[in-house]
């Protein structure tokens, strides 16, 4: 199974995103992750979406987004082709000893410790996907309280 992150510029338009969304489950496609914001024309919507599926699947995903009358460019985000990044904000249980050591590994990944509680970190993180599942699963011997991400959002080169 392969996985294709696509970036749809859309009709800044009521009800745009549940077209869109609504022809994945429609065909029972999954949606793997989905972000939209407004672009630079307030015309028109961005939304990156990360799918998975063999070859004919993915296929046929771009086929049918691009039949959609909201849909103005479906362009494939490609590996060394586009930047693609994720936010991720983690609440991770600790005491006075292991603080210092979630501020050591957050300082390794660059991410910034956003909140400090008497029992807790919340640490922001931003990357590709690697990195931020690298930074997850160091965390993994440390109790997470809560876990919440953006999903992915990305631009092609040039």
């Amino acid at each position: 199974m392969k996985t294709k992150v696509l970036s749809l510029l859309v009709d800044n338009t009521y009800g745009v995103l549940s077209r869109v969304s609504g022809m994945f489950s429609r065909r029972g496609y999954n949606i793997d992750s989905l972000t939209v914001g407004v672009t630079e024309n307030p015309k028109y919507s961005r939304m990156t979406v990360a799918v998975s599926g063999d070859d004919r699947i993915l296929t046929q995903i771009k086929n049918q987004l691009m039949k959609l009358e909201d849909v103005v460019e479906v362009v494939e985000l490609k590996d060394g082709e586009s930047v693609c990044r994720e936010l991720v904000l983690i609440k991770v249980q600790c005491d006075m000893k292991q603080r210092q050591e979630i501020i050591s590994m957050a300082n390794v990944f660059r991410a910034n410790i956003v909140d400090v509680s008497v029992d807790s970190l919340m640490i922001e993180i931003t990357g590709n996907l690697n990195k931020v599942e690298a930074f997850i699963n160091l965390l993994s011997g440390f109790d997470i309280k809560e876990l919440v991400r953006t999903g992915l959002t990305g631009l092609a080169r040039g």
